[in-house]
């Protein structure tokens, strides 16, 4: 990982900085609020380690002004201030860690490595692309090259299933359980109905396909013919 230290005292950041390296992570230090805030701004980092108090700029206002920003980078404050009250506004200011000097190394590497892990983990994909084809989980929109493509809440529901598993052959089975919740096959064209939409949406206005039919088999969403 690389991790941005922001501490004011020189022997405490000299230590961090080489606990950290040992660990085999990349170590950038700042001894003061302001150098800090350059630091988390020039540079990406995987975790800031940043003292409550310091020279410049305090470490609260620090990480106000970096999520304001836009900067989610995963924060552990470190404070010799381990009230309550103390931590609770370390977390309301951004922080999403709180370790309260002195503490055990061992604890602080064990903090920093859940942080990272929980922030991989919590960030699920929103947007799905084949192709010239981008479909934004978020927004619920549809764009082919740049145009915009509006899609009735099945068909959205359909396409993002074909993208999701874009390049396998998805059959009737797998589209009707995962797309309409049916656990048996209803006997009706409704899949074909919502194939033959989606192409004259997804496909009828551009040069190349992408909804493939696999013979036999069921479809395939991709952006060129095998």
């Amino acid at each position: 990982m690389k991790i941005l230290v922001i501490e004011d005292d020189r022997q405490a950041a000299s230590y961090l900085a080489k606990g950290l390296k040992e660990a085999g992570h990349v170590v950038d230090v700042a001894n003061d609020g302001k150098e800090g805030l350059f630091l988390a701004g020039a540079e990406h980092y995987d975790v800031m380690i940043v003292d409550r108090m310091l020279p410049g700029r305090d470490g609260l206002s620090l990480v106000q002004v970096l999520r304001a920003a836009g900067n989610d980078t995963p924060v552990l404050f470190l404070s010799a201030l381990g009230s309550v009250d103390d931590r609770v506004k370390g977390l309301k200011a951004g922080g999403d860690d709180y370790l309260t000097k002195p503490f055990a190394f061992s604890e602080l590497l064990a903090r920093i490595e859940v942080l990272v892990r929980r922030r991989g983990a919590a960030q699920p994909q929103t947007r799905l692309s084949v192709g010239d084809l981008e479909l934004d989980l978020l927004s619920r929109s549809v764009r082919r090259a740049g145009k915009a493509i509006d899609l009735l809440p099945r068909e959205f529901s359909l396409l993002e299933y074909l993208m999701r598993n874009a390049g396998s052959v998805v059959t009737r089975t797998m589209m009707l359980e995962n797309v309409w919740d049916y656990h048996f096959d209803p006997q009706t064209n409704v899949i074909d109905v919502h194939i033959a939409r989606l192409r004259q949406k997804i496909d009828k206005d551009f040069p190349t396909p992408l909804i493939h039919t696999v013979r036999g088999a069921g479809y395939s969403l991709r952006a060129a013919e095998a």
